[in-house]
């Protein structure tokens, strides 16, 4: 089964950046070169809350697979977005679950009718929010961090900042992109490339899995709503 591309990251920064009231964003999902999915993101806020939707959708041979789908919904904070439930759920997989307690400190998960539960950390996102978190606070100096759930774990994963505008080339257009490479990482390799010119959501993500497979997911469409 198609390991899907969802790298984990977020920030520590000091930036505010105005998040639109909408976003729609197409990628083309990749594995050694071979075009196999398309990766399709809707981002909403209103009120003070915001919802993120996820799906990926295989091509051709691979629409046996049938699809991936992941939603977060929560808060909208001076700090970004502050999930309260995140879900995934795969047509030929387990689904998975998280609830954020804030008022607790507790993050509980749910998977395979295991609940596992966890210190809720500052910053937390989910699978589903962790992209957009970038439009609040962009990423600035040399380290990013960011506590993310999967629905399984809570792991804090560690990024730097390797360059800073260079030239990304998509379906959707030429970016100036903001370079981040996995910095602790072990049989897995990701990076990711953020550009304000996309309101700071990753324009090219990259990702060497443990069986040398390159997974590589690319912006073809974007469409904003101010």
């Amino acid at each position: 089964m198609i390991r899907w591309l969802l790298p984990a990251l977020l920030i520590i920064v000091q930036t505010a950046y105005a998040a639109p009231k909408e976003i729609k964003a197409v990628y083309q999902y990749a594995r050694n070169g071979q075009v196999v999915a398309t990766v399709t993101e809707t981002f909403t806020q209103s009120g003070g809350k915001y919802k993120v939707e996820s799906v990926t959708e295989g091509i051709d041979a691979y629409k046996l697979l049938g699809k991936l789908r992941r939603t977060s919904e929560g808060e909208v904070t001076k700090d970004g977005l502050r999930p309260v439930r995140f879900e995934q759920q795969a047509d030929l997989g387990k689904s998975v679950s998280a609830d954020f307690d804030w008022a607790s400190g507790q993050l509980t998960m749910k998977y395979k009718n295991k609940t596992v539960t966890a210190e809720l950390e500052l910053g937390t996102q989910d699978l589903a929010s962790f992209a957009y978190q970038f439009m609040f606070k962009p990423p600035r100096g040399k380290d990013v961090f960011m506590p993310v759930t999967t629905g399984r774990k809570l792991k804090l994963y560690h990024y730097k900042i390797t360059e800073q505008n260079t030239a990304v080339q998509t379906k959707a257009g030429k970016y100036n992109a903001t370079h981040l490479v996995d910095a602790e990482a072990g049989d897995e390799q990701r990076e990711i490339w953020l550009s304000a010119e996309a309101r700071y959501i990753p324009v090219r993500i990259v990702a060497v899995d443990d069986d040398g497979v390159k997974n590589e997911q690319t912006l073809t469409s974007l469409h904003v709503v101010e």
